[in-house]
């Protein structure tokens, strides 16, 4: 078995949280248990064969030398994990933390020759992570450029932000030209079936240093205004408008398609329950 040894104050945070722990105290220069604590280990070890054990920590009184003191430290860890393996459950990142004298923070000598376990009840085991402090990475979550509103929307995740394609506007006003009626109604009938779906309706622009007449905005209004005309109630629809401030290619923009692509209207999803 292959031991990772290190300082006890790296470690502090990862017992911060509610585990449990257990002492067991070594004789004088010894690395392993007396009959009687040997007894109340075996005892722990069948009361415990559905816990999960987190770290074993051994350490000594200051008597002796450091080098002498850190290898008996480390075999009183083995000790106890010889003993333990294959008995009790053991996390796949189970952490065995030498300390030697460093540990030894009691003014009575015997308090100090120990190996202190670390675990967790099968009770608790549900919350595990939570209990750890550990967050599960959510996988990324990939949408195909292909794929119609409706899919973007179901498979999209709150925070994500989703470009409505053909939106058009007339030049430097914010009426919606009529090629962008089937996108206005795919949105429409996507927070109709979707009662829970709150978003923000984000105004882009191309081809200037600034929004001087606020246009962006102007324009994710004008689109809010056509949800809520047709049924969508207000506080489910926000606006913001970024003018400039948020190019996909840098301005002045060295093509038509590129000032096609800044010029947009994106929806950000603010809150959703599938």
């Amino acid at each position: 078995m292959k031991f990772v040894f290190s300082i006890v104050f790296f470690w502090l945070g990862y017992f911060s949280f509610s585990q449990d722990q257990v002492a067991f105290y070594f004789d004088n220069n010894k690395f392993e248990l007396n009959k009687t604590e040997a007894a109340k280990f075996q005892k722990w070890i069948s009361e415990n064969t559905t816990s999960k054990i987190l770290s074993i920590t051994g350490s000594t009184d200051e008597v002796g030398t450091s080098g002498f003191n850190d290898t008996l430290s480390k075999k009183r860890v083995s000790h106890i994990f010889n003993q333990i393996k294959g008995k009790v459950n053991i996390r796949p990142d189970f952490k065995s933390i030498s300390l030697g004298e460093k540990g030894a923070t009691s003014k009575n000598k015997a308090e100090n020759r120990k190996a202190i376990i670390h675990f967790l009840l099968e009770k608790d085991l549900a919350k595990e992570n939570e209990i750890l402090g550990i967050k599960e990475i959510e996988p990324e979550v990939i949408i195909p450029e292909d794929a119609t509103l409706a899919e973007k929307v179901k498979l999209s995740k709150v925070g994500m932000k989703i470009t409505l394609n053909n939106i058009n506007f007339y030049q430097n006003t914010f009426a919606t030209m009529p090629e962008s009626q089937g996108t206005l109604y795919d949105l429409l009938f996507i927070m109709q079936n979707n009662p829970e779906l709150k978003i923000e309706i984000q105004g882009h622009i191309c081809c200037i240093d600034k929004d001087y007449r606020n246009l962006s905005l102007d324009r994710a209004k004008q689109i809010k205004r056509f949800l809520v005309y047709n049924g969508i109630q207000d506080y489910r629809v926000k606006t913001k408008g970024f003018g400039v401030t948020q190019p996909i290619h840098p301005i002045p923009e060295a093509t038509p398609e590129q000032a096609a692509e800044n010029r947009r209207v994106e929806i950000e999803i603010l809150s959703k329950t599938r």
